[in-house]
């Protein structure tokens, strides 16, 4: 089934239906559990901050992934796992031998096909409940308010400027959390942004000099980095959807994977921020090419 732009697409979930249950974790959404949804989700279930009503916030979640890559294979992984009912995927590479270290969403037999497609089909045979999107094109001005406003999260797993200032921009101006992650040789890093409390442009106001920071290609990657920081996006989404727990806002948590350390930054909101700022001045998405002076690359 394809939408009307085109877009590779399951059948979506019902209509959430909210009901009174009384619990602490919000309202019903959606069907109630079936019985081998109950045993699939049985450990999800067990815990009082999840519960039956908590799995329906879950299955009734819709989540948008940047790119199928190093964070975006074991974050799509753990969100179809976790039983996320909507999850879309962005990324217009295809599925490359040099990719196969990091981004475990892809295995051999996919050599040459659409990321999209590797990584929809990993994701159905995780969990068939889940309906996945796939957009096998690059988010780009054109396309990105269309694509981002369909989602309630945003889970950044690109690696190239252009990308995180374009997604950051337009979740900002749509009002949709986003959940950020980089990688560099053996470090890694998370955040989140919710609208009104700071964004990407807080943290970083300029991109750097064309060339100034290499790309994965150029300086390498620890495979199992992605891993770690990709869970952790995992960990912070399913955290947004359910309302519980204190997620990384305002936080840039940093991973050193040789030290084996966790530290954390405190990254307040910039009130000249020309984004999310007391007086903005960017009000829609630009090019951000031209921005950033450097091309899109692949998504990670």
């Amino acid at each position: 089934m394809k939408d009307m732009n085109g877009h590779q697409m399951e059948q979506p979930m019902a209509a959430p239906t909210p009901t009174s249950n009384g619990s602490s974790n919000g309202v019903a959404m959606g069907q109630a559990l079936t019985l081998d949804q109950a045993r699939r989700y049985a450990r999800h279930i067990i815990l009082p901050e999840v519960g039956p009503v908590g799995q329906r916030q879950l299955l009734a979640a819709r989540v948008l992934l940047i790119g199928a890559g190093g964070l975006g294979s074991p974050a799509s992984m753990y969100l179809a796992a976790a039983g996320v009912g909507t999850l879309g995927i962005v990324d217009y590479d295809v599925v490359d031998l040099s990719n196969l270290h990091r981004q475990i969403i892809h295995g051999h037999k996919n050599l040459g096909r659409p990321k999209v497609d590797s990584a929809a089909e990993a994701l159905r045979d995780i969990n068939p409940d889940v309906a996945v999107r796939t957009y096998n094109e690059p988010i780009s001005s054109a396309n990105a308010m269309d694509i981002v406003s369909q989602y309630d999260i945003v889970v950044n797993g690109s690696d190239n400027f252009p990308t995180r200032y374009l997604v950051n921009d337009a979740c900002y101006l749509l009002g949709k959390p986003l959940v950020d992650g980089s990688l560099f040789r053996f470090e890694g890093r998370a955040n989140v942004y919710l609208p009104g409390k700071g964004c990407y442009r807080c943290l970083f106001p300029a991109p750097p000099p064309p060339g100034a920071v290499p790309s994965c290609a150029e300086a390498g990657v620890l495979g199992a980095m992605c891993g770690v920081i990709g869970a952790i996006q995992a960990v912070e989404t399913i955290k947004l959807i359910l309302n519980i727990g204190e997620s990384l806002v305002n936080r840039l948590l940093l991973f050193d994977s040789l030290t084996m350390e966790f530290r954390e930054v405190r990254i307040p909101r910039d009130p000249a921020c020309p984004l999310c700022g007391d007086n903005p001045t960017i009000h829609e998405l630009i090019d951000y090419e031209a921005f950033c002076g450097a091309p899109v690359t692949t998504l990670g």
